[in-house]
């Protein structure tokens, strides 16, 4: 724990105790707990340990979600700027980076080593992927920061599940279109996670692409110039599962198959529960209404948030996208999620079980208040929707 104090002119000494300060150290050694699986196994030989980091995440991760609740401590906003100053919190995300290559490189290496049955493999390759799938978190956080090195170290931990568009599309494409029924990156309600992964997962590969293409234009540089970060992102993939392909064999071959799509599968659920069905409003020239922290769905839960470098104060980050990990604010009132994210992937991998909890969650908030015309729906759904619920959102009949 730590203590910082400022000297503000009407109000005095302000001062603010961080009791998260090394709690923080658990998102930096998140990656690691993919290797517990294999550990177990190497002690024990029985393939069942190997699925140990699937359940810890997302039963156990939901299980303390529940347990130790919700934390809406937020640091004085006069605290905010020496907070950011501090070397300790920008280098835990750095530091986080050679793990995910780590990680990866030793799972390889286990699947290439060990005799494994197919279903062991594949749960060997789901665990990876989930670990790299949040190396996009790592390059979440790193990549929305103005410090050259954290923007290119975000490049880099994207190489590990072959994901190099992602800050490129993210922030000049989800930040500027979320909560719109263009963003491929917003999922609508009535629509399944698989519909929205269809959607998603093409759709910001081809915005990323020309997002970064049209910046290229602007230097009068084409679009394969090596200044594209995408694929400066791309040739590291390339190195990387290339040299595991050949160090390792063909085996390689499913098991980065199967990592790449669950690592991807990681961001694409991370999308959809966060903006589900909320739509900024239509100015009368046709823009969008400036983003809001009611336009992403928040969560406060201290478990997951200690784990994934606060993402799911994901209201205030969209608000204000620079703002780092441990400044991220709570506010009353927010589209709320009922558990951590980790539970309600879960949640939303059972499409009736997704609309049953969370239509009725969406109709009821303050700035909807059942106004069926102020929710972003999904096209192919709408009349159903409104047969079901009404124009005004009746949650009676749901």
């Amino acid at each position: 724990m730590k203590t910082f104090s400022v000297q503000h002119p009407g109000k005095g000494e302000i001062t603010y105790r961080d009791k998260k300060r090394y709690l923080w150290l658990i998102s930096l050694l998140y990656p690691l707990l993919a290797l517990t699986g294999i550990g177990n196994y190497l002690w024990s030989g029985n393939e069942l340990w190997l699925a140990l980091p699937l359940l810890s995440t997302y039963v156990g991760a939901s299980l303390f979600d529940w347990l130790l609740g919700e934390d809406k401590n937020n640091p004085p906003e006069e605290i905010v700027a020496t907070l950011e100053e501090d070397g300790y919190y920008r280098w835990l995300p750095l530091l986080t980076v050679p793990l995910h290559f780590i990680v990866l490189v030793l799972m390889a290496w286990f699947v290439a080593t060990h005799d494994l049955s197919i279903p062991a493999l594949v749960v060997v390759a789901l665990s990876a992927g989930l670990t790299s799938g949040l190396g996009i978190n790592t390059a979440h956080e790193l990549g929305h920061k103005k410090t050259k090195l954290e923007r290119i170290m975000a490049r880099i931990v994207l190489a590990v599940p072959i994901y190099g568009h992602f800050c490129v599309e993210h922030n000049r494409g989800h930040h500027r279109h979320v909560a719109t029924p263009t963003d491929p990156a917003s999922s609508r309600m009535g629509e399944n996670i698989y519909r929205f992964a269809l959607r998603e997962i093409p759709g910001c590969w081809k915005r990323g692409w020309q997002v970064e293409r049209e910046r290229l234009a602007r230097l009068n540089k084409p679009a394969w110039h090596y200044e594209n970060e995408a694929l400066q992102s791309y040739a590291i993939s390339f190195v990387l599962q290339g040299a595991l392909i050949l160090a390792f064999g063909w085996i390689m071959l499913p098991f980065l198959a199967i990592h790449n799509f669950f690592a991807w599968w990681q961001l694409t659920s991370a999308n959809y529960i966060e903006h589900y069905g909320l739509l900024r409003q239509q100015n009368p020239n046709g823009s969008f209404e400036h983003c809001q922290p009611w336009h992403s769905w928040n969560a406060d839960y201290l478990a997951s948030n200690l784990m994934l470098y606060q993402l799911e104060r994901h209201s205030d980050h969209h608000a204000h996208p620079t703002r780092r990990y441990q400044s991220l604010r709570s506010f009353p009132d927010l589209p709320t999620l009922p558990n951590g994210y980790f539970g309600m992937y879960v949640v939303a991998m059972i499409p009736p079980l997704w609309f049953w909890i969370m239509d009725k969650r969406l109709l009821a908030l303050p700035h909807i208040h059942g106004d069926m015309s102020r929710v972003n729906i999904d096209p192919t759904r709408r009349e159903a929707l409104l047969a079901r619920y009404g124009a005004g959102g009746n949650l009676q009949t749901a």
